[in-house]
């Protein structure tokens, strides 16, 4: 944990995630700029397609590209101006469309 970080990983929301990953790469991320950050996305997700074909079993490995995928699409959020908070909260009653869990659709 960094000596910034006041979350422990079993403590951290989402918010507290996005606020992390501001700190941690947003001046770098800003001056990438939204275009280019997007393929950086688009590239994890496809590092972790690749581990779910090469070896669903391996859940480091996945782990480790899963929270990728989450940091980039963070990221992007942030680059945004869009809370993650509010991303989450559509799921808040289940379903977005049909407000049911399980859903119903």
């Amino acid at each position: 944990m960094s000596a910034r970080s006041n979350h422990s990983a079993d403590d951290m929301g989402i918010g507290a995630f996005q606020t992390t990953i501001e700190d941690t790469y947003f001046d770098r991320d800003s001056a990438r700029g939204v275009d280019r950050t997007f393929t950086w996305f688009v590239e994890e997700v496809g590092e972790l397609a690749k581990e779910i074909r090469r070896d669903p079993r391996d859940t480091q490995r996945l782990t480790e590209e899963m929270s990728d995928v989450l940091a980039w699409l963070t990221t992007l959020a942030s680059l945004l101006d869009i809370p993650m908070t509010e991303c989450a909260r559509r799921y808040a009653d289940g379903c977005p469309k049909c407000h049911r869990t399980p859903c119903e659709c």
